[in-house]
């Protein structure tokens, strides 16, 4: 089967899981809050949320091929996920529509320096590197590093990848370093999207993938031939990426985000886009954003 009718197929199955589990009432206006044009809080022109409500749209960088936090949907064109039920959020507290456009690994944090995106909701890790060129929100979700393997592989962990063995993950993302320092014998397949790890691993290209736990169920969900192995390898706390140095930015997106947590609505999105197909604990993460810097370092 030619390579991207497989991942049509399998992308298409898991958005008929996750349809269903959509169903029940979970609708755009109550994952992200429901404040209209109206009832949103109007705000100084000069600042980028009162120049966001001036053009009545704000653009979010966010992963397409990420089931469950951002993909999309190829039967309707709509871009889903959880990280996109935020950016949802925050459209709605500042009255805009939120326009969705494809943020990857490697060019996340040049979106935010060239105006492509106003904010990122990318799976994106908070670490000290990266801080250094953007600022971050605190913490929206904590993921774990594992590895995945075919089911019948001889695989057991990260110290099993070995010269004679490779590993697949995404150019620009925190895996790329750790590979390095965790299997430094086995070969690294660095491509542009995880979209592209899983169809390798399925075809035999490489031996395992390696990135956020929560990524990798996602392509569990889509061909149950996978499996995780070994113990978690890193901490990988999630932050909405904001321009340097917009301070008053950050606090609206930090508030929204503290409202997002503290309201219900996480923990319903949570269940919604990740809790049915995992055992990770429903409440929202009480890690600091200082505190993430800290566990990634």
């Amino acid at each position: 089967m030619h390579k991207a009718l497989h991942w049509f197929l399998a992308l298409t199955a898991l958005i008929a899981l996750l349809a269903v589990a959509g169903c029940g009432g979970d609708d755009e206006e109550s994952a992200g809050g429901g404040d209209s044009a109206e009832q949103a809080k109007q705000f100084p022109a000069d600042t980028t949320m009162g120049k966001l409500q001036d053009k009545g749209e704000i653009a979010i960088g966010v992963k397409y091929d990420v089931p469950p936090f951002g993909f999309k949907n190829p039967q309707s064109g709509d871009i889903e996920g959880f990280d996109v039920d935020i950016g949802k959020a925050i459209a709605d507290k500042l009255g805009v529509k939120p326009k969705f456009i494809e943020a990857i690994s490697d060019n996340r944090i040049p979106f935010l320096q060239n105006g492509t995106a106003d904010l990122i909701l990318s799976t994106m890790t908070i670490n000290k590197e990266r801080d250094q060129e953007i600022d971050f929100s605190e913490p929206y979700y904590v993921a774990r590093g594992r590895v995945l393997v075919p089911q019948n592989s001889k695989i057991t962990g990260v110290a099993d990848l070995k010269q004679g063995t490779s590993v697949c993950t995404a150019l620009g993302s925190t895996y790329e370093e750790n590979l390095k320092k965790q299997a430094p014998d086995a070969e690294r397949k660095l491509v542009d999207s995880y979209s592209e790890c899983l169809e390798l691993i399925q075809n035999g290209a490489v031996d395992a993938v390696s990135t956020d736990d929560v990524i990798l169920t996602g392509m569990i969900i889509q061909d149950d031939s996978l499996k995780l192995v070994g113990d978690e390898l890193t901490t990988e706390p999630y932050g909405a990426g904001i321009k340097d140095g917009d301070a008053a930015f950050k606090e609206f997106v930090d508030s929204t985000i503290a409202e997002f947590k503290s309201d219900g609505r996480w923990k319903q999105t949570h269940e919604k886009w990740v809790s049915q197909y995992t055992d990770e604990p429903q409440e929202p993460p009480t890690m600091t954003l200082q505190e993430a810097l800290e566990a990634t370092s």
